[in-house]
This record gives C-alpha cells, structure tokens and sequence, in this order.
C-alpha cells in the first residue's frame, strides 16, 4: 500500500478475515480443478478451451480477433496463441486472415468446435451446480453475486488493473 511514495505496512488480517481467506483460496483452487478434471474426463474439453469456445460461439458469426479474443478470457498474448494453436490442429478454430488490419487475426469457431461447446454445455452445468450451486441456499447464492460483484468493481476501479488491460490491449 503505497501512501505519499513511501511504502506502509497493511493492517494484519484477523483471525476471522485470515480464515475466510484461506477457506475461499482452498475453495477456489479445489473448485477449479475438479470442475477441469470432469470437463476433461466427460468431454475431452480443458476449461481453457470451454472458456475459449464459449466466447466464440457467444461472437457476431462466431469469430473474434485475436485481440478481443484475449480481452475475453484474458490471458496473455504468448498463452492464448500457443493454445489457439493446439485447438487448431484439433479442429476445433480457425485462424484467418483480418480484413481490416492485415497484420491481425481473426479466429473463427469450426462446426468441430461448435459441436464440442454445445455438446459439453450440460455437462458444465451439471458440475457448476453440483459443486457449487445447489450447495447453497437462495440467501448465499445472492450474497455470493454481490461479493463477485464487489471484487470485480474494486478491480475494474484498480489502476494497476486498467494498466495491465492497457498492456494486453497494445499487445505487451
């Protein structure tokens, strides 16, 4: 925490905070990785690629520059090309040529990649709501979309955050 260019200290967290802490990094973490590992062993699908064709079946005609592509699941432009390019050779995209800007890329999802998407949908939901969802009451799940949305307001508020989005944007 940085006050007048000098560094101080931040506030411990409590007993309390420090538990809450831990329970959701430990929750997150397990959460994540089982709802991969089912993915994968139901689909074939990673959540990387679910997270990548779910933002292309949701474009205009199913594709997505590159850029927008990596604003959309954001990742780093190293990241995203290497697993483009793995999806490609699968079938599952297609990189063509930017009308626009010829040294862009568009990625277009292939009727492969629609089929898998749609094919791993209720699956995905299945797992969402097993792991997650039907866990909680009514009360909880709408405290849990206000917490969501209070972190993702602090973080798009976060000047470091609007730098780091800048970077991705000029493709740093």
């Amino acid at each position: 925490m940085a006050t007048n260019g000098t560094r101080t200290r931040p506030k411990a967290l409590s007993a309390r905070e420090q538990r809450a802490w831990d329970r959701y990094r430990r929750m997150q973490g397990l959460l994540a990785s089982q709802l991969n590992r089912q993915l994968m062993q139901e689909t074939g699908l990673s959540d990387a690629d679910y997270g990548i064709l779910s933002a292309l079946l949701k474009a205009p005609e199913h594709r997505l520059r590159g850029l927008a592509l990596r604003c959309e699941v954001q990742w780093e432009k190293s990241r995203l090309s290497h697993h483009l390019g793995r999806m490609q050779a699968r079938g599952l995209v297609a990189r063509e040529d930017c009308v626009e800007d010829s040294r862009g890329a568009v990625f277009r999802l292939t009727e492969a990649g629609r089929a898998a998407v749609e094919g791993a949908a209720d699956d995905r939901v299945a797992a969402v709501r097993t792991y997650l969802l039907d866990l909680l009451t009514p009360d909880q799940l709408d405290a849990l979309a206000e917490i969501s949305d209070a972190v993702l307001a602090r973080l798009a508020d976060d000047d470091a955050h609007r730098r780091a989005v800048a970077e991705l944007a000029r493709g740093a």
